[in-house]
């Protein structure tokens, strides 16, 4: 017996069985991806056993990822790619961050009956949240600068796991409980993701028709159909009237996006961030994002110290303080780069990164928030001025996956809706969420006196912390990697790095090392395996939050013979699923 509801067939998983198991490492040949779901590293897989460019296998994984992973990727999130083409030895970014609708401005989430900021949960879970989502014109650029394929052949595999369903893991089950009190505020949500009012059973196959309906309209008439198309007008009119549910106790604010925005969105080419550490060129995204700039600042100031000699508690001392230093520069300075002007080459620059690094006490932690620096005037090593409150910064959770072609090509994206199921509201007939990325906009001015980079504007790009990264050696790609986690990412990338460089750990054991987590707050955010290993920084001032799980990265690493290693997460999330063309015997 099937239980059918509007969107959703729920059915003892015929499926499972054919699928093969997760496992976090592969090595092998001829290409490589890691990915969240085994759907999408099988889909990526096969694009590139057909002759495809990493690019087409990554619009291929991220497509079915929206299907498989719904709660965090998909067509109504965006996000950012780094690109290294072996025929050029260039590394290039996507920009496919959402932006705020054109009436948008700096009260876009003050309440008008109170002149009060909205509480942050109420602005996630409605209309207001949604921002002009990236993800399809990202796909749509890629494959225009390095793909064999068309979008549509890309889509196919999508199109199929959507029809055929899937069977429910225990993570997705999980998502969807934790968020049934929203999801069942909106019929098109609980339509889909509460079949007979609760979430699917873990092992029972979740099909999605009007996703897979979605997805062939796109192939057919191209990307139009979402920006200007039928597609985009369902969409509008879902963040202007969210659809709620005949008993639903809340009323959301509702949305400014407009099909205009739609038609105007552009996915941006930029030149990546660069710094060179140690030997090695790492290449990041740049603003809009935050991601590449404290990466690369805590980098550059890491590197005027030797972690390599020091004991470990005293280097993770050092990176802890790097973090916390990066971190206040990036909450005064860093924002979308139409709309204020970032010193990303001055953030990145060894004379600033010379000052500050010498506010590292080597034997003291600082109490935080420490105050930013001054990139356009470093000047010499003073006292800090007086602190200014640490930025809230609210994206939970974001998708990210690395590729490798037979060609050397590489891929890492990272992609978002910004909390675990987005704005909670399905497109209704469309079966995908919509993100609620605008609400990593600052509500209010954050930065005292100083202009804050990150209120809201209209066509403007919230800050995000994403940050795919790919890392050179001698010219030829060495490893790349990126994690999804909100704020913590940057601390999740460059953690992976020193572990990489710096302690010389392998690669899945720098993925699978206990982490930790300073954004300028006062205590560190760790997994409890971090803070049980390394009782001694308590002794330099460090105090510590609990957390069981921080990020969920996805990395590749080029070794001996062509060879590719294929990393994810033993554990976190549920483990990742890491592929090869051909496995090493």
């Amino acid at each position: 017996m099937l239980a059918v509801t509007a969107g959703v067939v729920v059915a003892p998983s015929a499926s499972a069985a054919a699928l093969p198991p997760k496992v976090p490492v592969a090595k092998g040949t001829g290409g490589a991806v890691v990915s969240d779901t085994v759907q999408s590293t099988l889909a990526g897989l096969d694009v590139l056993r057909r002759g495809g460019t990493a690019a087409d296998a990554a619009v291929a994984v991220a497509a079915v990822l929206g299907v498989t992973d719904p709660n965090v990727a998909g067509l109504g999130g965006g996000g950012y790619l780094v690109y290294y083409d072996a025929r050029s030895g260039r590394v290039s970014t996507i920009d496919g961050r959402e932006t705020a609708p054109s009436t948008a401005d700096e009260k876009l989430f003050i309440d008008p009956a109170t002149g009060q900021p909205y509480a942050f949960f109420d602005a996630v879970t409605s209309g207001l949240s949604v921002g002009t989502p990236g993800n399809l014109a990202l796909w749509q650029r890629a494959l225009q600068r390095w793909g064999h394929y068309d979008l549509d052949d890309l889509l196919q595999p999508a199109i199929k796991v959507a029809e055929d369903g899937f069977p429910v893991t225990t993570q997705l089950n999980k998502e969807i409980d934790q968020n049934k009190d929203r999801f069942k505020q909106f019929s098109s949500t609980a339509a889909l993701y509460l079949p007979g009012g609760a979430p699917p059973a873990v092992g029972s196959t979740l099909r999605n028709p009007d996703l897979a309906k979605t997805y062939r309209e796109i192939a057919r008439h191209g990307t139009d159909a979402f920006y200007s198309g039928s597609i985009g007008r369902d969409l509008t009119k879902a963040v202007q009237n969210p659809p709620l549910a005949a008993n639903a106790t809340v009323k959301p604010p509702k949305g400014k996006l407009a099909l205009g925005d739609l038609r105007a969105y552009r996915a941006l080419d930029h030149d990546p961030t660069h710094i060179e550490y140690r030997g090695a060129d790492v290449y990041g995204i740049a603003p809009s994002s935050s991601g590449g700039t404290t990466v690369g600042e805590a980098l550059n100031i890491l590197e005027r110290t030797d972690l390599s000699k020091l004991d470990r508690t005293q280097a993770l001392h050092y990176y802890l303080e790097a973090s916390k230093l990066a971190y206040a520069d990036r909450g005064r300075y860093v924002g979308d780069p139409k709309f204020v002007d970032v010193p990303t080459k001055q953030l990145l620059s060894d004379s600033f990164a010379a000052v500050r690094a010498c506010r590292i006490d080597p034997i003291r932690a600082a109490v935080a928030p420490v105050a930013p620096g001054n990139p356009l005037n470093p000047g010499s090593c003073t006292p800090p001025p007086p602190a200014v409150a640490p930025v809230a910064d609210h994206e939970v959770h974001t998708n990210h996956f690395v590729v490798a072609d037979k060609w050397g090509s590489v891929v890492s994206y990272t992609n978002t809706l910004e909390q675990i199921g987005g704005s909670a509201i399905v497109v209704p007939g469309r079966g995908f969420l919509l993100n609620n990325e605008l609400t990593d906009f600052n509500f209010t001015p954050t930065q005292g006196t100083a202009p804050d980079p990150n209120l809201a504007a209209g066509g403007k790009r919230p800050r995000s912390s994403m940050s795919p990264t790919i890392v050179l050696k001698h010219g030829k790609p060495w490893f790349a990697v990126g994690s999804p986690g909100g704020s913590t990412i940057i601390t999740t990338v460059l953690q992976i790095i020193v572990n990489r460089i710096d302690f010389g750990l392998s690669l899945p054991d720098a993925v699978a090392a206990p982490r930790a987590s300073q954004r300028n707050t006062p205590t560190v955010t760790a997994e409890p395996a971090f803070i049980a290993g390394n009782p001694g920084l308590a002794t330099y001032g460090h105090t510590f939050t609990a957390q069981a799980e921080i990020g969920a990265a996805a990395a590749l690493e080029f070794v001996d013979h062509g060879q590719v290693l294929a990393a994810g997460e033993p554990t976190r999330r549920t483990g990742t699923s890491a592929g090869v063309v051909r496995p090493s015997r």
